[in-house]
């Protein structure tokens, strides 16, 4: 129905909390926005692991009776978007199984881009998959490792991975947090009281009001348990690759995400667009909500009135009935509607934070224009997508990215729009800190992680020292 790339997942866990069920709710809840697919909690007392998960939305699923069948002091909870594997129930984390060293759960954010050959080697000697998930590799990795303790075959599991991982693990005695050798998805580490808490944002933080700590850092592991915490760093030192669409698009504007608040960043991208794509007008617009802090930042820069030109419906549900009467461009109409009286006469900058088909910018034009705009300037705070992501974001083939066949000029014939300025890559690096730390592969095709081509020998995950 609209036109953007899709969310990843969340994962929240707590150890050491009498309400860890229900914090671990209450995070997920912050977390939606991650995924909206479905949802599920795992807790441990000590003894026993609980599990509780559904397709659907945490405020639907979680009901009191529910968090009462998820007892002890420790949990994790995952919400889901499929970026592998289908949006069916039996791929709902997190992964929940009983092997020799006793109970495991598994809460995943990203993607392994070598999944598919080590499923391939895993079966050949036997296992067997109940899900089509590439997060399942992780547990019969661990599963069938032949070192002694838990650590050690965590350890060992995830040296056979390439791709992306923000990862936590629940057994009956601890928790544990780990994050990818390039951190390309976040993963942060809190204190609610004498607990300890891992999340993928901190807005998760806030609302149970816990204390920031630090980032969990790439290639770091944290052990979480009676004793109390441990870290270390396992895996081969990587370069740091970032996901810089968390700023531009995934991350909740009011979260810190590698080291920087999103809210802030968003807005400097707006005025860094303003510099480098200026044009004269009566008033800027966002594309709502995603596109309100760059909007801001481009009418601040720019010295051009700020407005709220487009209304968005809030309340539109995952699938809708459509009339039989065709109403044209219904579903962006069911979800975005003009503002006429902003709009009729002007001038107007509309900004939004990316462009992927083009389809729904050029029916939010349609919109802008029918309502009266004079002229209607589309500016974008990312620069064109060219690539798709196998990092952990459900993207189009590149075929289906506009901009990877089309240039600027072409793509604001499409939408139809008197002009079209995207900010330059060069921008966006000014405004991050570290800039060289991040993942741009959607923008120049340049992965930092290669995938596994056909003709690549097997793993060896069963050859003999």
């Amino acid at each position: 129905m609209f036109d953007k790339f899709n969310e990843e997942c969340g994962v929240f866990g707590v150890y050491g909390h009498p309400d860890a069920s229900n914090l671990t709710y209450l995070g997920l809840y912050s977390l939606q926005h991650r995924g909206q697919e479905s949802a599920g909690i795992v807790s441990s007392d000590g003894k026993k692991l609980y599990c509780q998960k559904e397709m659907g939305l945490v405020a639907d699923i979680f009901t009191e009776d529910r968090i009462k069948k998820l007892p002890g002091h420790a949990a994790i909870g995952h919400n889901r978007y499929s970026t592998t594997g289908d949006s069916i129930s039996i791929n709902i984390q997190p992964i929940l199984v009983n092997f020799a060293l006793g109970g495991l759960a598994v809460a995943h954010n990203g993607n392994l881009v070598n999944a598919g050959l080590l499923k391939a080697e895993l079966e050949a000697y036997g296992s067997i998959f109940q899900s089509t998930m590439d997060s399942e590799v992780v547990i019969h990795l661990i599963a069938q490792s032949r070192l002694g303790t838990l650590h050690e075959r965590i350890v060992d599991a995830l040296q056979h991975l390439q791709g992306s991982y923000s990862l936590l693990l629940l057994s009956e005695e601890e928790l544990v947090g780990i994050r990818d050798p390039h951190g390309f998805r976040p993963l942060v580490l809190g204190r609610a009281g004498e607990a300890y808490v891992l999340a993928s944002e901190t807005c998760a933080l806030d609302l149970i009001e816990a204390t920031y700590i630090r980032e969990v850092e790439p290639g770091e592991m944290v052990i979480i348990s009676s004793k109390g915490i441990s870290s270390s760093f396992p895996f081969k030192k990587a370069e740091p690759s970032h996901c810089i669409f968390e700023f531009i698009y995934f991350a909740r504007p009011d979260s810190w995400v590698f080291g920087q608040n999103v809210y802030t960043t968003r807005k400097e991208f707006g005025r860094q667009l303003a510099r480098e794509t200026g044009v004269t007008a009566d008033v800027v617009i966002p594309v709502p909500d995603s596109g309100v802090p760059a909007a801001l930042g481009y009418a601040e820069e720019a010295g051009i009135p700020f407005d709220l030109g487009i209304i968005r419906n809030h309340y539109v549900g995952r699938t809708f009935i459509e009339p039989r009467q065709s109403i044209r461009h219904f579903g962006v109409k069911i979800k975005l509607n003009p503002v006429k009286d902003a709009l009729k006469g002007k001038r107007v900058v509309v900004v939004d934070d990316s462009i992927v088909r083009g389809t729904t910018s050029k029916k939010i034009i349609k919109m802008i224009r029918n309502a009266g705009a004079a002229e209607v300037h589309m500016r974008i705070s990312s620069p064109p997508t060219t690539h798709p992501c196998y990092y952990g974001i459900d993207t189009p083939t590149r075929q289906e990215l506009i901009a990877s066949s089309h240039s600027i000029e072409e793509i604001r014939r499409y939408i139809t729009a008197d002009t079209l300025g995207y900010i330059s890559l060069e921008g966006v690096r000014k405004v991050v800190d570290r800039p060289m730390n991040y993942c741009v592969a959607c923008f120049c095709g340049t992965y930092p992680v290669p995938f596994p081509g056909e003709s690549m020998q097997q793993l060896g995950l069963f050859e003999k020292d």
